[in-house]
């Protein structure tokens, strides 16, 4: 029998009562409704330092954890605010802090929450970085706008729609991870002219 999927959730907001970090906890929850094993780099818990683009982070135990953990996921699910036009600088720098051996190969999808109105800028920046390092992004992207009026007070979504759309997310990350992890069969081979 094959083994869970395991799935990986960043988070790249840290403020206390953030909303990109409830769309995320839906999101794994969801995960988990279809059948994955979860896991969640908190920064919050775990602060990071910043990149600063060489390879030794020894003397920093976080990185070595949010490593360990990303090499361990078979996909990942991003969840970000969206500051001045674009994913945030906490997300951009937990993937700065991951290679190719923890993320290529690995299939992601992609959350936005933002104050004002709906658009994709922040997961258009998520779709350059994962294709960079060589990752699988799903088609299925959730971009929450207005995020105040979106959720109550025990962080749900208010919107069955917009829940369906996320749920929708989970699903093509969750399926399309277990693809990948499956064997080529000779019928699966492209064929030659």
């Amino acid at each position: 029998m094959m083994q869970p999927v395991k799935v990986l959730g960043l988070l790249g907001s840290l403020r206390p009562e953030s909303r990109s970090r409830a769309a995320l906890m839906l999101a794994l929850k969801m995960s988990i409704q279809e059948g994955a094993e979860v896991a969640f780099f908190d920064p919050v818990a775990h602060p990071l330092p910043l990149c600063h683009g060489g390879d030794d982070y020894t003397s920093f135990p976080n990185v070595a954890l949010l490593q360990k953990q990303a090499k361990a996921a078979d996909a990942f699910i991003l969840s970000t605010p969206e500051y001045h036009g674009g994913m945030s600088g906490v997300l951009k720098n937990t993937l700065d802090l991951l290679g190719f051996d923890e993320l290529a190969g690995k299939v992601f999808g992609a959350v936005s929450v933002l104050g004002g109105g709906q658009n994709a800028n922040a997961l258009n920046d998520l779709r350059l970085v994962v294709r960079w390092v060589h990752g699988w992004m799903v088609p299925e992207q959730v971009a929450i706008g207005q995020a105040w009026k979106h959720f109550d007070a025990q962080d749900q979504l208010l919107d069955p729609q917009l829940e369906e759309r996320l749920r929708a997310l989970v699903r093509s990350v969750v399926a399309h991870a277990r693809r990948l992890r499956q064997p080529l069969g000779a019928s699966d081979l492209l064929q030659g002219p």
